[in-house]
């Protein structure tokens, strides 16, 4: 683990504050809770979650960067991909985003759309955090046309009603609260987290339930060969509910994920065996995930075999998969980077050229973040022209 600088005073007590709780429900379900539970609370807890508290999150003061933080040139690619499908959906298209971030990627797309004369009828930010919510408002209200800004409603859950459109999230998934499993004596456990002598949170392994065992078998003979005892991983047998959940009601157009991670038979290789699960804080990666709740980002990478399945069992088609980095250049980045750069100051246009190479070279975001799309009733695979990478599935 790699020395990390500790909280200020005030968020030791704010993380001791959500530990006490989540210390109470051990205690009260009489000894451990699973994993995906302890991941839940660390992020989500009401007020005090990482994802829910006021801490900065995004950004060279936070603990990651995401791409939309580096500059315009992500979220005009992506413009640049869902435009022809929402103008073959007509004027009642509609964009929902998922996890909005500081607001720059709604800021970005939406003046990108404009220039395109693809705006939506509604751009939907669904957004469980309330302090988000707040700086996305104020983002946005600042730097948008107030025709434009009109056109932003923030939503409480995933559209009910019928709709049609673009469903756009980015590092969303790898959020997920995600169950953990393990082998012993053949047999599969589901890891859980208990309270040592000290008062400190431990693994804590117990036998999985029948939906758990069921879905690591399934893995093994997907993947031809069964686990060894002791290798550890990640699996999110509840992926195809909470995409067909988030959609709502979407009937026609698009679903597009961008998210790290890797297929199926990369994701489970030998020598992954303590899985990907990791956590964030202040820029360094590192495995102690019980350190710090609520101050800390808990993530683990994306099985794209699973996301596929799931987009296809919610009756869409796989329309891609590549690369971030195949995936901007196939949409339009270099045309982007030239326009930034034909009115960029000299210290403007170092950054672009620096936003462009973060973007896309393999050793930053470029293959580690890849991209899938899915469609019904329109045509969405134009934007994965370069790098198609489905034969990996």
């Amino acid at each position: 683990m790699p020395d990390l600088p500790p909280p200020d005073p005030d968020a030791a007590r704010h993380s001791e504050g959500l530990a006490a709780m989540i210390r109470g429900e051990i205690a009260g379900t009489g000894g451990g809770i699973p994993f995906s539970r302890f991941m839940e609370l660390c992020l989500y807890a009401p007020g005090l979650g990482y994802y829910s508290a006021g801490s900065t999150k995004f950004g060279a003061t936070g603990d990651f960067v995401t791409a939309p933080e580096l500059g315009p040139l992500f979220a005009g690619c992506v413009a640049t991909a869902v435009a022809p499908v929402l103008q073959q959906l007509g004027p009642e298209a509609e964009f929902l985003e998922i996890g909005g971030g500081s607001g720059a990627f709604a800021e970005v797309m939406l003046k990108r759309l404009l220039a395109m004369d693809a705006l939506p009828a509604r751009y939907a930010i669904l957004e469980p955090s309330a302090d988000l919510r707040e700086r996305q408002r104020e983002r946005l209200g600042r730097s948008l046309i107030p025709p434009v800004f009109d056109l932003v409603e923030w939503l409480d859950g995933p559209p009910e009603q019928s709709w049609n459109g673009v469903l756009f999230a980015n590092e969303v998934i790898d959020a997920l609260p995600t169950p953990r499993f393990t082998l012993r004596d053949g047999e599969v456990f589901e890891e859980g987290v208990a309270l040592g002598e000290d008062g400190r949170f431990v693994r804590s392994d117990r036998p999985a339930d029948a939906l758990q065992a069921a879905a690591v078998r399934h893995l093994e003979r997907t993947l031809g060969a069964p686990f060894p005892d002791g290798y550890r991983s990640e699996l999110l047998p509840q992926l195809p509910y909470w995409v067909q959940a988030v959609m709502g009601g979407l009937e026609a157009g698009a679903m597009l994920f961008v998210d790290y991670g890797y297929p199926r038979r990369e994701y489970y290789l030998p020598q992954r065996d303590q899985g990907t699960l990791r956590a964030f804080y202040r820029h360094q990666t590192h495995n102690d995930v019980y350190a710090w709740p609520g101050l800390q980002d808990l993530t683990a990478s994306v099985d794209f075999t699973a996301l596929a399945e799931a987009g296809t069992h919610a009756g869409f088609d796989l329309a891609g998969y590549c690369t971030q980095a195949s995936f901007l250049l196939g949409n339009g980045l270099p045309q982007l980077l030239q326009e930034a750069e034909d009115r960029a100051s000299e210290a403007q246009l170092q950054r672009l050229r620096n936003e462009a190479k973060q973007l896309t070279l393999p050793s930053e975001m470029g293959e580690r973040f890849q991209v899938m799309g899915f469609s019904r009733d329109v045509e969405l695979g134009a934007a994965f022209l370069i790098g198609d990478l489905t034969w990996r599935l």
